[in-house]
């Protein structure tokens, strides 16, 4: 491990004094109370809204009665269509065991999804401060919390899981402390493969960035972090079990990469001038007056699309090129992984172009611009310093 790799902890401006009232210092600790509870009420002013209005019948349905389904003694891909992994229909099983098939449950479920996407954005940018982690946090968490209310989507929970069980091994790799650190990655390997039992196709987003993560990683480390991934994993052996090889392959991959897909698919990318999918048309039927000029619906689809897009390529520019410059910085590293996570994403903004889809994708590379746009100033400071120096 190089000495920057164990040297960064907050980044640079995260010790800067925060003065109280009196003139008195905050400490550590208690900032990091601060950042959180700003996240934290941000998430909390919507929900009494959140918890009363009708949520998307469809979507709400399924995360109700599939579940209910699996306590009833049925299997997904057995006894009914499910087109991604079991995971999230086993832990809302879990929970609705312990508190009763309830809405209220179900969204407050799916809460605690949307604040680990927050969290995990906000805990891997934090290596570069507190200011800009709770910036890009609550860039995220205005992203993901309107598209669909509060609905327990198997895709919320494992992008959540992937973020943070990439900052469990970006932790790992951190720390200077071996047994910490293989501890660390044994964690994260597992939180990684519990996301792919959320979400099968997310196989590419997380195998880009672990290429990246586990790339000159300490060889303990690396074995810890795919040993917790293996035992992760080996849990689809029940559903292979219970489901059957030949339903649960068809039911993963080819009802949803194959049968089902032309009556998912939209026009790529969005046309400007009219929207294709009936249920962004629906949505736009009754929309919020905004008394200032705007563009169309269709129009921001176009220009939201061409953004991400742009967003996932400047992350992937500013994290290579840093780390091509600095071989042995970590912050390069952790920025790069998060960059390639976000291609891994980009087929679920691509394969329906809608606002849903856009904003379940762009909750992260949106969040973690602030950060690449400050690396970028820094990489120019460096440059400019380094020039004066001869």
């Amino acid at each position: 491990m190089t000495s920057t790799d164990q040297g960064i902890h907050t980044g640079a401006g995260a010790t800067a004094p925060v003065v109280a009232g009196g003139g008195r210092r905050l400490t550590p600790r208690q900032r990091n109370a601060l950042a959180l509870s700003i996240i934290a009420i941000a998430l909390l002013l919507p929900l009494r809204g959140l918890l009363r209005t009708q949520g998307p019948p469809m979507e709400e349905g399924f995360m109700l009665v599939f579940p209910e389904r699996l306590l009833a003694g049925d299997f997904p891909n057995r006894d009914f269509l499910h087109l991604y992994g079991p995971g999230s229909l086993w832990v809302l099983a879990g929970v609705y065991k312990v508190f009763g098939v309830t809405l209220e449950v179900q969204r407050l479920v799916a809460l605690l999804q949307q604040a680990g996407i927050v969290l995990g954005v906000y805990g891997i940018a934090r290596y570069w401060g507190r200011t800009v982690a709770v910036l890009g946090a609550l860039i995220s968490l205005v992203i993901i919390v309107p598209p669909i209310g509060l609905t327990a989507l198997a895709w919320v929970g494992a992008v959540a899981l992937g973020l943070l069980g990439l900052l469990a091994g970006l932790e790992a790799r951190r720390t200077p402390d071996p047994r910490r650190g293989q501890r660390l990655a044994l964690t994260g390997g597992f939180v990684l493969a519990l996301s792919l039992l959320y979400r099968l196709d997310l196989v590419v987003a997380i195998g880009l960035a672990l290429v990246v993560l586990l790339w000159g990683m300490e060889r303990p480390r690396v074995k810890r972090l795919l040993v917790g991934l293996g035992a992760g994993l080996s849990l689809y052996v029940v559903h292979l079990a219970t489901a059957g090889p030949g339903n649960a392959f068809r039911g993963m991959v080819l009802d949803p990469v194959f049968f089902l897909r032309g009556g998912r698919r939209l026009p790529v990318p969005p046309p400007p001038d009219h929207l294709d999918g009936f249920l962004q048309r629906t949505g736009a039927i009754n929309q919020l007056d905004w008394p200032q000029p705007a563009l169309s619906t269709a129009a921001q689809l176009t220009v939201w699309f061409f953004l991400l897009l742009a967003a996932v390529a400047f992350l992937v520019y500013v994290g290579a090129t840093t780390l091509r410059r600095h071989p042995s910085s970590f912050r390069a590293r952790a920025l790069l992984v998060v960059a390639v996570f976000s291609v891994g994403l980009l087929p679920q903004a691509i394969q329906r172009v809608d606002s849903a889809h856009f904003a379940w994708v762009s909750c992260v590379p949106f969040g973690f611009l602030p950060v690449a746009v400050l690396e970028t100033m820094r990489g120019r400071v460096r440059r400019v310093r380094s020039l004066r120096a001869r």
